[in-house]
C-alpha cells in the first residue's frame, strides 16, 4: 500500500521556523528568528515546579484544567478588567495558546465557514481554519506610514470581507509579528462588524503583558456586548518565560468553555500537572513581586537595545507597540524578496532572522520587510549587533 497523507495536510509543508533554525545550527548563526527566550523564567516559578513534583501531583490533572490554577486566572482576571468570572465554568486550561487555537476552531467552527483574521498572521492560523474545515479570508494590515507610525487596516474593508458565511474573526493583540497593540477605537470597529453581523470572536493576546510607550492592551471581550461571543486565548510561557512548559487557558462565556473542553478532551485530555499548580503560584505572587512592571521595563530595554543595532547597521525598524517583535525594511539591500535576504544574513551575516511572507496568503504580496526577535540575553543582542554591524555600507 502507498503511504499518502491526508489532503488537509498536503499543502503544509514544513514551516519557515524550521527552515531558519536548521540554517542558523547549520552556520553557527545568532538565531533571532524563533519567539522564545534565551533565558531562564523566574526562580519562584521554578522553585514551585519543583516543590509540586516533590509533592506528587504528576498524575493527570482535570481535562477542564486544575482548579488552583483556573481559580489564580479568575482572580487576575478581576484584578486587571473588574469583572467577575466563573472559574469552574468560565475558565479552561490548554496545552499552550497553540493547542487552544485548534481546539478552539474545531469547537467553534463549521466545514464552510468563514474565518476572518488581519494579515500578516501567525503562521499557525491558516492550518487551524483549514483542519476545521473553514476558509481563511484575510484584512490587510498596512504598514506605516512613516517611521513611528503604527499598523492600520480599512474598517470598510473588513465590512467587506465579513460576509453571509462569516462564523468567527480571530483577532491577535498585541500583534505578531508587526507589534501593533490595537486600540481602543480600533477594537470598537472590530466589535461593531462582529455584533451586526452576528460573528463570534475568538483573540489570541499572548503578548498582553508586553506593551510599550504608553499603549495598553484591551481585551475585545471587554467591550460592551462583546463577553458574549468572545473566546479569549492567552498563554503564561510567554508572560513568565516559560514557554516549554506549554501552559495556556481560555476564558470566556460557559458555553464557549464547554465547546472548547469538549475538543481538548480529544486533543491532549489533560496539560502537565505539576507546571499548572507551578502557574498559579506565578499568578499569585506576581503582582505583590513587581513582576509585570519589571517584565515590560526588560523588554523596553532590549527593544531598544536591538532597534539601535538595526538602525546602524541600515535596516530601518518599524515601530514595535507590543510583543517582543521588530520589523525592519531591507528594501536598500537590493532584495526582492524576503527569504532570499534571510538566507543571506544566515548564511553571510550570522544572525538568523524570519522572512514575514510566511505570514501572507499571497506571499508574492508581502511588504520588504524582516522579523527580528528580542526575547533574547543583552549578550546575545549584543553579539548579533556585531554581525549586524557588518551590513553598514552594503
Amino acid at each position: 500500500m502507498t503511504m499518502r497523507a491526508a489532503e488537509r495536510v498536503t499543502a503544509f509543508g514544513t514551516s519557515v521556523f524550521s527552515e531558519m533554525s536548521r540554517l542558523a545550527a547549520e552556520h553557527h548563526a545568532i538565531n533571532l528568528g524563533q519567539g522564545f527566550p534565551d533565558f531562564a523564567g523566574p526562580e519562584y516559578v521554578k522553585e514551585a515546579a519543583k516543590l509540586a513534583i516533590d509533592a506528587d501531583l504528576n498524575q493527570y490533572a482535570p481535562s477542564q484544567g486544575a482548579a488552583r490554577l483556573r481559580s489564580a486566572i479568575a482572580a487576575d482576571w478581576y484584578a486587571r478588567y473588574g469583572r467577575e468570572l466563573d472559574a469552574e465554568r468560565e475558565v479552561s486550561i490548554t496545552t499552550g495558546a497553540t493547542e487552544g487555537l485548534i481546539a478552539a476552531m474545531l469547537a467553534l467552527v463549521n466545514p464552510g465557514d468563514e474565518v476572518v483574521f488581519f494579515e500578516p498572521f501567525y503562521d499557525g492560523y491558516v492550518p487551524d481554519v483549514l483542519m476545521a474545515g473553514g476558509t481563511p479570508r484575510v484584512v490587510r494590515l498596512q504598514p506605516p506610514r512613516a517611521s513611528g507610525g503604527s499598523w492600520r487596516f480599512d474598517p470598510d474593508e473588513l465590512r467587506a470581507v465579513v460576509g453571509p458565511r462569516t462564523r468567527l474573526l480571530l483577532l491577535n493583540t498585541p500583534h505578531n509579528p508587526t507589534g501593533k497593540v490595537f486600540n481602543r477605537a480600533e477594537l470598537e470597529q472590530i466589535a461593531a462588524v462582529c455584533q451586526e453581523h452576528d460573528v463570534l470572536a475568538l483573540t489570541d493576546e499572548v503578548y498582553d503583558r508586553i506593551t510599550f510607550d504608553g499603549h495598553t492592551h484591551v481585551p475585545l471581550a471587554t467591550l460592551p456586548g462583546m463577553w458574549e461571543r468572545t473566546l479569549t486565548l492567552n498563554s503564561t510561557g510567554k508572560t513568565f518565560s516559560m514557554t516549554g512548559w506549554k501552559i495556556g487557558f481560555a476564558i470566556g462565556p460557559a458555553e464557549f468553555n464547554a465547546a472548547i473542553r469538549a475538543t481538548h478532551q480529544f486533543i491532549t485530555f489533560a496539560t502537565a500537572t505539576p507546571f499548572q499548580d507551578a502557574m498559579a503560584t506565578a499568578l499569585e505572587a506576581a503582582e505583590a513581586r513587581g513582576y509585570y512592571r519589571q517584565l515590560a521595563d526588560d523588554y523596553a530595554q532590549r527593544r531598544e537595545r536591538l532597534r539601535a543595532a538595526l538602525t546602524y547597521a541600515g535596516l530601518a525598524p518599524l515601530a514595535c507597540e507590543g510583543s517582543y517583535f521588530l520589523l525592519s525594511d531591507f528594501t536598500d539591500f537590493g532584495f526582492t524578496e524576503d527569504v532570499a535576504f534571510c538566507r543571506y544574513l544566515v548564511t553571510e551575516i550570522g544572525v538568523a532572522a524570519i522572512p514575514p511572507s510566511a505570514f501572507y496568503l499571497d506571499r508574492s504580496t508581502a511588504p520588504p520587510l524582516v522579523r527580528f526577535c528580542f526575547a533574547k540575553r543583552n549578550e546575545t543582542l549584543d553579539a548579533a549587533a556585531e554581525r549586524l554591524a557588518k551590513l553598514r555600507g552594503r
